[in-house]
């Protein structure tokens, strides 16, 4: 399986080369942005497409991920293998901020 994702048609395909990937990756910046919350209360959840497969330890690919910035949960992250997954994901992230479950 390959480490490199693009986005095609917003679904992740795989490509073998860094080229191709680095280029897509270089000028489809606005397509990375899954989706941003900001709160008052000085916290930010992120979550993008990384582009590259983060499942060190095997398993499906990882190349989505939901990351805080500020506040309590600063740090706070989880990656997923699809954009449904990353989306609901998003969502529970910043439930998770907000309330402190992310259930």
């Amino acid at each position: 399986m390959s480490d490199y994702y693009i986005l095609e048609n917003g679904e992740p395909k795989p490509v073998k080369d860094a080229l191709q990937w680095a280029k897509w990756f270089e000028t489809n910046r606005d397509k990375r942005a899954i989706a941003k919350t900001i709160c008052p209360d000085s916290w930010e959840v992120s979550t993008v497409f990384l582009g590259l497969d983060h499942s060190f330890m095997g398993g499906p690919p990882l190349i989505f991920e939901t990351m805080v910035f500020g506040g309590s949960k600063d740090g706070e992250m989880d990656r997923y293998s699809t954009k449904e997954e990353a989306e609901k994901g998003h969502e529970a992230m910043v439930r998770f901020c907000k309330t402190g479950s992310k259930e």
